[in-house]
């Protein structure tokens, strides 16, 4: 018992020695040095609030802008603004009354083979079998054509024989006569744009390429814009890369609204559209200018009469004009056969008659198809085309 006190008692005696030791060696370190004092601190300026400055101001020399240099450098670069594209200016037609009696001058210089022609042979003191023959070929070369040829060479035998004595001024007045039944002035010559009982009239104008049918809708926009009226073109020729443009054109000229299509469309598609617009726009009549087709195609003859159905789902047609060119005499006669079959005729515009062309393709033409020549074409002028007066054709075609 007293061994385990003892024991007990050496423990703590040890553990106390170690316990001084440690501390001894820690007092024995050197303090880490004391922090440093710490800065005087001044307070930042308060921040301006709005429309104070700065900083506090101070008194110094102020300068006005103009006295103050600015950086050198080149003159402001303009921005140029782009161009304004400006509407062509609207044209005002030459009015339609009498067009044809004011372009008889020109129709009369290149007709002049066949009236005084005839008038120079029937002049003739003895009227023999030659000379009758030199008539016929004289009318045959006018493109008068056979029938009607010969229909007039009779009536001018019998009445020169009536007649006996022959002077220059009955000649003339009994050669007119004739030539105005040949002509025809009982035909109703009217281009159909009015109908009675509903609006927009429509027109479609028809023809093989080359006889100036673009052209000719374009004038005949002109011709009915002279008369009051309002127009819209459907420019349904789709195949002819220039022949929207060139429509459209014409209609700019006269404040005419053009609907057109993608080039190589559906121009049945656009034959509607520029009917549809017509009517929403109320205009009074609506243009329709369809492909120079081959009349030799019978596919693009199918689709000349697929325009004409599509068109009609609308409103019937109140015109069909076939465009001829009065130079291609007896061929324009094949033509206008084949195109009567596909769409109805209702009216004949003779184009170029006032170059090389003969007057007697009227007579030719009307026979053929029954239906009277319309309008009639004198020259590349806007105002060219002009509406066919028997009168004055054949007085353009005798002279004076």
């Amino acid at each position: 018992m007293d061994i385990v006190i003892l024991a007990v008692v050496i423990a703590v005696v040890v553990l106390g020695a170690l316990g001084g030791l440690i501390v001894g060696s820690r007092r024995k370190k050197p303090l880490p040095p004391p922090p440093p004092a710490a800065p005087d601190i001044t307070a930042p300026p308060a921040e301006p609030h709005v429309g104070d400055e700065a900083e506090t101001p101070r008194d110094e020399p102020r300068r006005t802008i103009e006295e103050v240099d600015l950086p050198g450098g080149g003159a402001p670069t303009a921005v140029e603004e782009p161009p304004v594209v400006e509407a062509p200016p609207i044209e005002i037609p030459e009015p339609t009354a009498g067009r044809l009696v004011r372009l008889r001058a020109r129709l009369s210089r290149s007709q002049t083979a066949l009236g005084k022609g005839l008038l120079t042979l029937l002049s003739r003191e003895h009227l023999d079998e030659d000379t009758w023959e030199e008539i016929e070929d004289t009318l045959l070369t006018a493109d008068v054509g056979v029938q009607p040829t010969q229909e007039l060479v009779e009536r001018l035998r019998e009445r020169v024989k009536v007649l006996g004595t022959r002077t220059p001024v009955e000649l003339r007045g009994l050669l007119r006569e004739e030539l105005l039944k040949l002509v025809g002035t009982d035909f109703d010559r009217v281009v159909k744009t009015e109908p009675e009982d509903r609006k927009p009239g429509i027109v479609m104008v028809v023809g093989v390429n080359g006889t100036g049918k673009t052209t000719t809708t374009g004038k005949l926009a002109r011709v009915l814009v002279a008369d009051g009226r309002t127009v819209v073109l459907g420019a349904a020729d789709t195949f002819r890369a220039a022949a929207a443009d060139q429509l459209q054109t014409w209609g700019e000229r006269v404040g005419a609204h053009t609907v057109r299509g993608p080039e190589a469309g559906d121009p049945a598609s656009v034959a509607f559209d520029a009917v549809k617009e017509g009517k929403e726009m109320g205009v009074d009549v609506v243009l329709i200018d369809t492909a120079g087709r081959l009349h030799t195609k019978t596919g693009l003859m199918d689709e000349l009469g697929k325009v004409k159905r599509v068109v009609e789902k609308h409103a019937p047609l109140d015109e069909v004009l076939l465009v001829l060119d009065a130079t291609t005499g007896q061929n324009g006669l094949v033509q206008a056969r084949v195109f009567a079959e596909v769409v109805d005729i209702t009216g004949i515009v003779l184009t170029k008659l006032d170059g090389t062309a003969k007057g007697g393709i009227v007579v030719a033409v009307q026979r053929e198809l029954g239906v009277p020549v319309k309008l009639i074409g004198l020259g590349e002028g806007a105002d060219d085309l002009a509406p066919f007066e028997p009168e004055a054709f054949v007085d353009a075609l005798i002279g004076d």
